[in-house]
């Protein structure tokens, strides 16, 4: 049985944290509906008085400086979707994130050439 002051550590990754502790128990945004392709940026305003900002809040920003879609911020936090979609929320509450650009409705590609052209290609395969 592991002590209580021992650490979990998976050998290639290294120290081991639970998602839950990266976003405070909070399983979904507060407010926004985030989206995969959701491109965020950062507002450039001061976190509220008193708000303190955790390690990953801060390099979720600083990643937002560029405009970023969220599973790229996902990709490059190496944390995952949901745990991102969580604290970009919170940080949009806090007017310190925005939605730079929503994902529009998809629309059907309906371009014959293109598609046939597509099938031609896989089956060449």
């Amino acid at each position: 049985m592991a002590r209580f002051d021992e650490r979990w550590v998976d050998d290639d990754a290294g120290p081991v944290v639970r998602s839950y502790a990266f976003t405070r128990g909070r399983t979904r945004p507060r407010g926004a509906t985030l989206d995969v392709v959701t491109l965020l940026r950062a507002t450039g305003r001061e976190p509220p008085w008193g708000t303190r900002l955790s390690r990953e809040d801060t390099r979720l920003l600083r990643l937002c400086r560029a405009s970023s879609v969220l599973a790229d911020l996902a990709s490059d936090l190496g944390l995952p979707l949901g745990v991102v979609k969580v604290l970009a929320g919170e940080l949009i509450h806090l007017g310190l994130l925005e939605v730079a650009r929503r994902p529009g409705p998809v629309r059907p590609h309906t371009d014959r050439a293109l598609l046939q052209s597509v099938l031609d290609g896989l089956r060449a395969l």
